[in-house]
């Protein structure tokens, strides 16, 4: 009996060295191929950033990214929900499905950065000329992917398992009466045919050091829910205010009234929140006082039941304060961003050792929870999924004062994609070598 344990133990050790060594030597194959993808994936960004488009209206990126896809051999799917392209590289040995997801679209904001291959894009979006730029980095992200991508198809051989990338359009939210984003790449089938195991994305974040890579476990992200307020006022004479009721003085008193929901009735140390209206419409001439009033915003959450409350006081806010001003206010809540953005504990813990080798002693950190948000919530609800972010920063900014991503000056530092490949190649590949049967 002995001697079956000491051979057993003796095999086990034996496999165990064995698998050190075959992980050894896919993180060197990884190290070697990204060190030569990094002219293409600047090309590649810089590209993306000349001619950004906004959601569900990808389809000159769709484009490129299909056309690279394929150029690698890999395996490709267009027009998922509306733009998407997914690639599936099928590895030379049997294992899991991991997929890797970015974001394709831009924002309606106008450049303000005087770059070579700046923006000068312009369309329309919710009836308005816009300008069109790549302010939160999707153009880095959508590089960074191809680059991963090109270093994992130059080893396909020795990949144990499955390789799905998902380039996703509309991460920001689709146009005004249309669908969009994460849920609907998942109702098409994204994470069906293979079935995925775990999902990983990326997101540059300004005002985190270049380079360094930012996790948490659980929480991470709020979820996202857009509102609208109508204030319905009666329209007469600028010169004559009495004669009517002015739903913008009510507006503007509920815009501020909004903001006591956050300071003075939420509890704030239970959770993170935050109301902000991003839009005022209302009114055609100085001298007119108009019928109505439109706000339009967002709501950042943490916790359902304070979601709740929220919802429940700006009701009572708009409703109460446009009626003392004699006008009235309906609301609508619907729409965002998503749920909130939970990395899964058990997932993370096993890929933090990665998130470590890849980033070095100084290059990982633990993620403040941060009320921005993202729809790949949408993935972690079906399936394990972890997130983070890379830093950006350009290392001569001012951390404090540096641009924020949807700012019209935001910049993103190039020398963090390297980084970023290598982070995703590493992320899919200990993940599907984790898989394997010891």
């Amino acid at each position: 009996m002995r001697c079956v344990r000491f051979a057993a133990l003796l095999l086990a050790g034996t496999v165990t060295r064995a698998a050190a060594q075959d992980a050894a030597r896919l993180h060197a194959d990884i190290d070697r191929l990204a060190a030569t993808t990094t002219e293409h994936v600047t090309a590649w960004r810089r590209d993306f950033h000349q001619h950004p488009e906004l959601g569900n209206r990808e389809t000159r990126t769709a484009d490129i990214v299909a056309r690279q896809l394929r150029a690698l051999g890999i395996e490709v799917r267009t027009g998922v929900a509306h733009t998407g392209v997914v690639g599936i590289l099928r590895g030379g040995r049997p294992g899991g499905v991991v997929a890797l997801r970015t974001d394709m679209d831009a924002l309606p904001v106008t450049e303000e950065v005087n770059l070579p291959f700046a923006s000068r894009e312009r369309t329309q979006y919710n009836g308005q000329d816009v300008g069109v730029m790549h302010a939160c980095g999707h153009d880095m992200h959508m590089a960074m992917m191809l680059g991963t991508a090109e270093v994992l198809a130059g080893m396909r051989a020795q990949i144990p398992g499955t390789v799905v990338f998902i380039f996703q359009p509309a991460e920001e939210g689709p146009p005004a009466g249309e669908e969009g984003g994460a849920a609907m790449m998942i109702r098409e089938g994204v994470l069906d045919n293979p079935r995925v195991d775990a999902i990983f994305g990326l997101h540059v974040f300004s005002r985190v050091p270049t380079g360094r890579l930012d996790y948490r476990p659980g929480p991470m992200m709020a979820a996202a829910e857009n509102f609208t307020i109508i204030v319905h006022g009666r329209q007469t004479h600028g010169a004559l205010p009495w004669r009517g009721t002015d739903p913008i003085v009510a507006a503007a008193q509920i815009v501020l009234g909004l903001q006591t929901i956050i300071s003075r009735q939420s509890d704030l140390t239970l959770a993170p929140a935050v109301i902000t209206v991003g839009i005022i419409r209302g009114g055609v001439r100085s001298n007119i006082i108009p019928d109505s009033v439109e706000l339009t915003g967002t709501i950042r959450t943490f916790d359902a039941a304070m979601r709740t409350a929220i919802h429940d006081r700006i009701r009572r806010t708009a409703v109460s304060i446009a009626e003392a001003s004699g006008a009235s206010a309906t609301l609508t809540i619907g729409g965002g961003g998503g749920a909130i953005t939970v990395n899964d504990p058990a997932l993370t813990e096993r890929m933090v050792p990665t998130l470590r080798r890849v980033g070095g002693p100084d290059g990982v950190a633990i993620a403040q929870q941060t009320t921005t948000a993202e729809d790949f919530s949408a993935y972690q609800q079906r399936i394990p999924g972890m997130f983070l972010f890379l830093g950006v920063t350009p290392p001569d900014a001012q951390m404090d004062t540096v641009a924020a991503n949807h700012s019209p000056r935001f910049f993103g530092e190039e020398s963090a994609m390297p980084v970023g490949v290598r982070t995703l190649a590493n992320l899919a590949v200990d993940y599907l070598l984790s898989r394997q049967a010891p």
